[in-house]
């Protein structure tokens, strides 16, 4: 490797390299003792950094392939990059107050690290490294966030389910080589993934077989029904930034690699019957059952089931607008999920925290909490003008130009059912008597930093949403 070559390779993996420094100094920071608030501060700096390297090279118009056949970037990549990037850093200012040692960033930027190698995966070896390094860490925070006796059985269902997944894709992986004689390097005609799209649109019934392991296993890691047990658990279980983290940067992660995955092949039955059969499902039971939820973390886990179901609907869209429906689905969804885990009042007990009850005449205790909260609920809830009605708007609108109108009006008449847990609790703030007093706590000044940050980005999606989508995916 000449040195032009090694500082292309450098240039391409910046943010990749930044984070890895990040672990190691932090690292170095608790072997010496001096972790602590330094450790946050450097995590912060490290994670702001990387997403700001990612979009400054998408801007720039990079294109590298450091190794061809395994790794590359484009300028859509990056920015994809810097959007998952960018939503952990509203994570690490919720988790000042939460975690005081330094294990927290350290494992959160080590599955933020799995998280880019997903992004800019070209065959399945880097897309599996990338799957693993993001999930290992996630299962050991779910148990260091220990707030609750339940916590060590959540982490363990979370990792043995996530282990059926893996198991499911390395076998479909296998069956993918067994079938093609290729795992997706390039060949001297084929970038990207080419051995799964190739598989697709075979009739063998071992690359069939194949295809759905490999999409059962991305299933089973974004909670799709009926691969969606452990979420619930797990979202209760952790503490308010794990959860946040779990609900929005893992399922961020999953989504677009998925996309990349697909690539350019459009769905065709019975595979696209699949695609479509069992994020609807989602769509439904997640909107039903949160709606029998009596506190706030198990219905955000139930939300967050049905909003994977309308981002896995983004792959029935056409290939040309995959992409950027799914960035900015993810975007919106992000953005007002963590401005709502950011407005949460404290409490000295978990559960007592997370009682939905809690939330009575709120915004009589601590309105700025109250309206955080209740913009939160009517964008995910898809109520215009928030951009949470034109991501939906974005996703319905590709599955309709690509053929597949019963399935859009079908998810379309689900995401009704939503509407009402999601009023349910602006209800209750604002039109209940209030609770006791007791439960009236000021927000830490990081936690409104956190929902200020969200809250701007989310007025600028608001406003500017054609641009900020050209911005997205220059």
């Amino acid at each position: 490797m000449n040195a032009a070559t090694a500082g292309l390779a450098f240039t391409a993996m910046l943010p990749e390299h930044l984070l890895l420094l990040g672990m190691v100094l932090l690292v170095g920071l608790e072997i010496a003792g001096q972790g602590g608030r330094l450790s946050w501060v450097l995590a912060l700096a490290c994670v702001a950094a990387a997403a700001a390297t990612a979009a400054a090279l998408a801007m720039q118009g990079c294109t590298a392939a450091p190794f061809p056949g395994h790794f590359s970037v484009t300028p859509a990549t990056l920015m994809a990059k810097a959007v998952v990037l960018a939503l952990a850093v509203p994570v690490l200012l919720m988790s000042h107050d939460e975690f005081s040692g330094g294990e927290f960033p350290v494992l959160l930027l080590a599955s933020l690290y799995g998280a880019g190698l997903m992004q800019s995966a070209d065959s399945f070896l880097t897309l599996f490294l990338g799957l693993e390094i993001l999930s290992v860490p996630v299962y050991v925070l779910v148990l260091l966030a220990y707030r609750r006796p339940q916590s060590a059985e959540a982490a363990l269902k979370y990792l043995v389910l996530g282990g059926t997944a893996t198991a499911m894709f390395l076998m479909g992986v296998a069956l993918i080589y067994g079938s093609s004689a290729s795992l997706g390097v390039r060949t001297g005609q084929a970038m990207g993934l080419p051995a799964f799209a190739t598989a697709m649109g075979s009739h063998d019934s071992i690359a069939g077989t194949a295809v759905v392991l490999v999409l059962v296993a991305l299933f089973l890691k974004a909670a799709i029904v009926p691969f969606h047990t452990w979420a619930p658990d797990a979202y209760e279980a952790a503490s308010v930034p794990v959860t946040a983290y779990m609900a929005v940067i893992v399922k961020a992660a999953v989504l677009l690699a998925a996309v990349r995955l697909f690539g350019d092949t459009m769905l065709a039955a019975p595979l696209g019957d699949l695609v479509a059969v069992l994020p609807l499902l989602s769509i439904v039971w997640g909107n039903l059952a949160a709606m029998r939820q009596a506190n706030l973390r198990r219905m955000v886990a139930y939300s967050s089931i049905a909003h994977a179901g309308y981002l896995f609907y983004a792959l029935l869209g056409a290939p040309a607008g995959r992409l950027q429906a799914a960035v900015f689905y993810l975007l919106a969804y992000g953005l007002f999920n963590l401005l709502l885990f950011a407005a949460l009042p404290k409490a000295a007990d978990d559960r007592e925290r997370d009682r939905l009850t809690r939330l009575q005449g709120l915004f009589q205790r601590s309105p700025f909490a109250a309206l955080m909260i209740g913009i939160s609920m009517l964008s995910l809830a898809g109520i215009p003008p928030f951009p949470g009605f034109v991501a939906k708007f974005l996703i319905f609108k590709n599955v309709v130009a690509a053929g597949h109108t019963a399935y859009a009006v079908l998810g379309l008449l689900g995401s009704y059912l939503g509407i009402y847990f999601y009023l349910r609790v602006i209800q209750l703030m604002f039109m209940s008597a209030g609770a006791d007093e007791q439960a009236a706590r000021p927000l830490p000044r990081l936690a409104i930093g956190a929902s200020l940050l969200c809250l701007g980005s989310a007025l600028l999606v608001l406003v500017f949403p054609g641009w900020t989508m050209g911005w997205l995916l220059p």
